[in-house]
Order: structure tokens, then sequence, then C-alpha cells
């Protein structure tokens, strides 16, 4: 299995118009891979202008506020780049497109690092925070997943929240489980 790095990206359309996404970047060697799915404005954005910046950050509302309609978020310039990073971020790599690799469903772009900058510490994990991260991954893929296998892992984050949540993380997850009722409602009622 490759390594995945579990980023917040910023991206940037040829009209100025900034995107932030939660986004799997895939080490390939000294290259990233980043692979949007089709159609995405991150992959309309990539495919304009070959950039993009990768936001290392532990902040666990800004994964669950991508995912739950909630994408304004602080951004500062980046030197020598059109695509700003977020003000949150702990570093930051500017990744450039050096290779495509089309797909119908999702294409991959190979990048190098063209920049990184460092801005915070990094002041350590904990449980709640890797929970709201599997709890957004899991709501990226509501629409492929059947109800009791999203039931079955609510129920065991929660366990990590109720334990170790502080503010943020709660206020995420209630982002989260918010869009996670809404899909079994919708389910339930097509049923």
């Amino acid at each position: 299995m490759p390594y995945i790095r579990e980023t917040i990206l910023t991206t940037i359309s040829n009209d100025g118009a900034v995107h932030i996404a939660p986004l799997g970047i895939i080490q390939d060697g000294d290259h990233w891979i980043i692979a949007p799915f089709r159609p995405s404005t991150t992959l309309a954005n990539i495919e304009a202008t070959g950039v993009a910046v990768v936001n290392y950050t532990d902040e666990a509302k800004i994964f669950a506020g991508c995912l739950t309609g909630r994408r304004d978020w602080p951004l500062v310039a980046v030197p020598d780049c059109r695509v700003p990073r977020l003000e949150a971020a702990l570093s930051h790599d500017v990744l450039e497109v050096v290779s495509v690799k089309e797909d119908a469903t999702r294409p991959r772009f190979t990048c190098r690092v063209a920049a990184s900058g460092q801005h915070r510490p990094f002041q350590g994990m904990n449980r709640a925070k890797a929970a709201v991260l599997e709890a957004a991954i899991l709501v990226s893929r509501l629409h492929m997943l059947p109800a009791d296998k999203i039931e079955d892992e609510i129920a065991y984050l929660k366990i990590a929240i109720d334990k170790t949540a502080g503010p943020d993380e709660e206020q995420a997850w209630y982002w989260l489980l918010e869009k996670v009722i809404d899909h079994l409602a919708t389910v339930e009622g097509k049923s």
C-alpha cells in the first residue's frame, strides 16, 4: 500500500477563485501524486494552473468544515506562488505538476515540491482529532457505503470523541454527524 498523507489542498482557478479541499496525497519516491476525482473544482484548478499548495494542519474543524460546506478559512499569501496557503497550516508545500496520467475517473498528477514553509510547531495529536479525520473520510464516501457500515463506524469513532475531544473536535464531530444523520434519513426515506 502507498503512503498517503491527509492534507488540505488549496488551488486557484485562472480567474483567481481559491478552492480549499481535503485530499490525501500519495508519496511516489521524491514526488507526490494528487489524484482528485472527476469532476471536481480541485481537478479543474490543477489542470488550469499546474500548481497546488498542500497544507499540513492538525485543525480537525478544517477537515470537517470542508466536507460540510464550510470552506471559508483564512488564507495567507505564499511568496512567489499565486496559490495561497491556509493561515492555520503548521507547514506547507507548493507542488508543481511534472506529469499527468490521464484517467476517465481519477487522473493522477505527479508533482514535485517547488517550495516549503514552516509556520508553527506541532503540539501533538489526540484520538479525537484522528476520529474526526476518519469521520471526514467516511462522510466523503457516504454515497458508497451501506447504512449499517456507516452506523458501526460512527459508533466506534464516537468513543474517541467522548474520551478525548476538546471544543474544536466536538464542533467538527457535530458538523460531520449532521451530514451522516441527513444521509441516513435520506437513505431510509428511499427504502
